[in-house]
């Protein structure tokens, strides 16, 4: 989906988030409200398979995805490509990119994520190495490296490894938590991985480096979170703090595009809004709020 004529393009290209360009496989520059410029995103899920399947998610996961091993010296070649794309400017001649305000003509991360959970891919080290060779190559010391995640594979060895290349690298963990309670996480979520997992994985990845906490909340057949779940969700976050964890950010939104299912509407701005003022008046951390309708 790219703008069409007569419409907000900026919006269009902010919301559509395509996981193509031209013919890159892996590789696809969106421009991110959030990043206030142009991400270089990395899809390491063609599969389109990932650990969760939240009821919000915007992946068709109905349709095929490609089965196959991901081509490191491909995505390799992708970056540069892309990378150089970018920080020429070409890319704003390009049809998509061409109504991008000059205030968000910058580069501002490669970031891993994609069509499912990026750190479930078995080599995830190789590929933050991969990238952040590319971003040596091009001399983009203060790029960052970003990895979007659900949190879920922290522990395992492998991850832990591309977490500290990303460290390395000027790297930001964006690691999401929807959620105050089990049952909660359980709605939302549906995943066979405990919440008590994600709650640990996120203390023990707080206690090295901060994080970004992305939390997307919605009305669920018309139902806003609860009070008592709001609550639930300031607490899980303060829990972080009180073990040593560090929060640089909390981002929380609502729903954008069409999710998984149809139960599934936006908060209004006002209900997001006054959740993001009860976390900040619950927690003392920093929080940025994004979307949400007019009443």
């Amino acid at each position: 989906m790219y703008p069409t004529p007569g419409s907000d393009p900026i919006r269009q290209l902010t919301q559509a988030h395509p996981r193509t360009f031209q013919d890159n496989r892996y590789v696809y520059p969106v421009l991110s409200r959030r990043a206030g410029g142009i991400s270089v995103g990395v899809n390491l899920n063609l599969d389109k398979v990932c650990n969760f399947d939240c009821i919000y998610c915007q992946v068709a996961r109905t349709e095929p995805g490609e089965k196959e091993f991901l081509d490191l010296p491909r995505l390799a070649a992708e970056l540069d490509a892309t990378l150089g794309l970018v920080t020429s400017g070409r890319i704003y001649d390009e049809t998509p990119f061409r109504g991008v305000p000059p205030a968000m003509r910058r580069l501002n991360d490669i970031a891993l994520s994609g069509d499912g959970e990026p750190t479930t891919y078995r080599n995830f080290d190789e590929v933050a190495a991969v990238c952040a060779d590319a971003r040596r190559r091009h001399g983009l010391d203060g790029l960052k490296l970003v990895l979007i995640t659900n949190a879920s594979m922290f522990h395992r060895p492998r991850v832990r490894k591309g977490l500290e290349i990303l460290d390395q690298n000027n790297g930001e963990i964006w690691a999401k938590l929807d959620a105050g309670s089990e049952d909660y996480y359980r709605l939302v979520v549906r995943s066979a991985v405990p919440f008590r997992r994600i709650l640990e994985n996120l203390l023990d990845a707080a206690r090295v480096r901060p994080l970004v906490i992305q939390s997307l909340f919605m009305r669920i057949r018309g139902e806003a979170p609860s009070a008592e779940e709001q609550r639930a969700y300031c607490e899980r976050l303060s829990d972080i703090v009180r073990g040593g964890g560090r929060i640089k950010l909390v981002q929380i939104y609502t729903v954008a595009r069409p999710p998984a299912e149809s139960y599934v509407t936006p908060l209004t701005a006002a209900e997001l809004d006054a959740l993001v003022d009860l976390v900040r008046r619950q927690t003392g951390l920093p929080v940025a709020a994004f979307g949400g309708e007019k009443a």
